[in-house]
């Protein structure tokens, strides 16, 4: 009988199917990368996911984030995914967790049982905190370097963060995980050299429809810029390094 995984099980057979279907899959980061790695986890039949993060959906969102629209501004991003997720696959179970992941939650949020996991997270610290929470306990990661300021999706390939170049994010985790003592992570990353961003272009001063005016996406330090295809492209790329691994087929 043909159902709504029919055409991924031509591929894997009814057992990878299953397989899958017991799987745990945490997305840490529901942005650009994180929004369609969850997505495409979702569709290929993954039947438990975590998704993480801790913001609201921007009108800034819109131009990469699967999750945003119009209708969605204002809303967590975990709870907007988590519909999603439901929608698509409603015998999933999806835990939401609107909180930001760091060293005091680190161990709450990240725990046994999990199969594997999605760096998705955009700030250094944080990404150090769960690589090293998934290797003391043995948990499968694919970590996504930058994708901001990147206009060429066919650039982003998968590799150890010991074989990347380039890019900015990836030397800076090189650098501190050597440190801690890990020489080896399974990477996303692109050797496009990051485009110089018009530093002028206000993005969400004008005709914002956020709720929250007091917390806008300018009061960063640096914004970077994005398009509807590199974040995206990396997200698709996590899941099927996810799914890969779990049946063993990397």
């Amino acid at each position: 009988m043909f159902d709504s995984f029919a055409r991924t099980e031509l591929l894997i057979g009814p057992e990878g199917m299953a397989f899958l279907a017991a799987a745990k899959v945490a997305v840490i980061g529901i942005g650009g990368v994180g929004s369609y790695a969850a997505e495409a986890l979702a569709r290929v039949g993954i039947g438990r996911l975590l998704l993480v993060d801790d913001d609201e959906i921007c009108l800034t969102n819109v131009n990469r984030q699967i999750i945003a629209l119009r209708s969605t501004v204002g809303r967590p991003k975990v709870e907007v995914m988590a519909e999603r997720i439901r929608d698509i696959n409603p015998d999933a179970e999806v835990e939401a967790v609107q909180e930001y992941f760091g060293p005091d939650s680190a161990e709450r949020i990240v725990g046994p049982g999990l199969s594997y996991v999605v760096d998705a997270i955009d700030t250094v610290s944080a990404k150090l905190e769960l690589i090293m929470r998934c290797k003391a306990l043995g948990i499968p990661i694919v970590s996504a370097m930058g994708t901001g300021n990147k206009f060429d999706p066919t650039r982003l390939e998968l590799a150890d963060i010991s074989e990347t170049s380039v890019c900015p994010l990836a030397r800076v985790m090189r650098k501190e995980l050597r440190k801690r003592g890990v020489d080896s992570l399974k990477v996303i990353y692109s050797r496009e050299e990051p485009i110089k961003i018009d530093e002028s272009a206000n993005p969400c001063r004008q005709h914002c429809i956020c709720p929250k005016k007091d917390c806008t996406c300018v009061g960063r330090r640096s914004v970077p810029g994005s398009t509807s295809f590199v974040p995206p492209a990396a997200g698709l790329i996590a899941a099927s390094v996810v799914v890969r691994g779990l049946l063993g087929k990397d």
